[in-house]
């Protein structure tokens, strides 16, 4: 089974991540595969105002990351596709047997974000730039059957288990 799990930086992919396979790693094989784990050279990805748009999606190699998909999938229960650019690639979403969308506002992402330090501080006008990015290439519409999550609030894991498993 192959999960996709999308949503703007900031918004709790990779944790939902983990708590899923702390949840299912008792009776399943899981394995978590990361967008940012595919990552193009650096100076092969677009610039914004001289600095490195990792929010683009051509900073993915998708190819790759599908292949990962795809060759872990035979090799596990459960994967976990998580990125900003979950949903972005067709072939990859049609993969999916199960697609959740975390959702935050954005002034909710904003505070996550300024005191997100992982890679440094990062520009006020970036911040609106990652913003503008997943407006254009993160959304998840039209997906029939995603599971929206609205990240903003407290989440059931149980139910996200429920619907996994359904």
């Amino acid at each position: 089974m192959i999960i996709g799990i999308g949503g703007i930086s900031n918004a709790g992919k990779s944790s939902l991540a983990n708590l899923l396979k702390i949840e299912l790693e008792d009776q399943y094989k899981v394995k978590i595969l990361c967008q940012d784990d595919f990552i193009i050279r650096e100076s092969k990805i677009p610039l914004v105002n001289g600095l490195t748009d990792w929010e683009h999606p051509a900073s993915i190699n998708h190819e790759m990351f599908l292949n990962a998909v795809k060759r872990e999938s035979a090799n596990n229960d459960i994967v976990f596709s998580e990125g900003l650019f979950a949903f972005y690639s067709d072939e990859l979403t049609k993969s999916y047997d199960k697609n959740i969308f975390l959702s935050i506002d954005k002034q909710t992402f904003k505070d996550r974000k300024k005191r997100d330090h992982r890679w440094g501080s990062v520009p006020a006008w970036y911040i609106e730039h990652i913003w503008a990015s997943y407006q254009r290439y993160g959304k998840a519409n039209n997906i029939i059957g995603i599971k929206k999550i609205d990240a903003t609030k407290r989440y059931d894991l149980r139910n996200i288990v429920g619907y996994i498993l359904s």
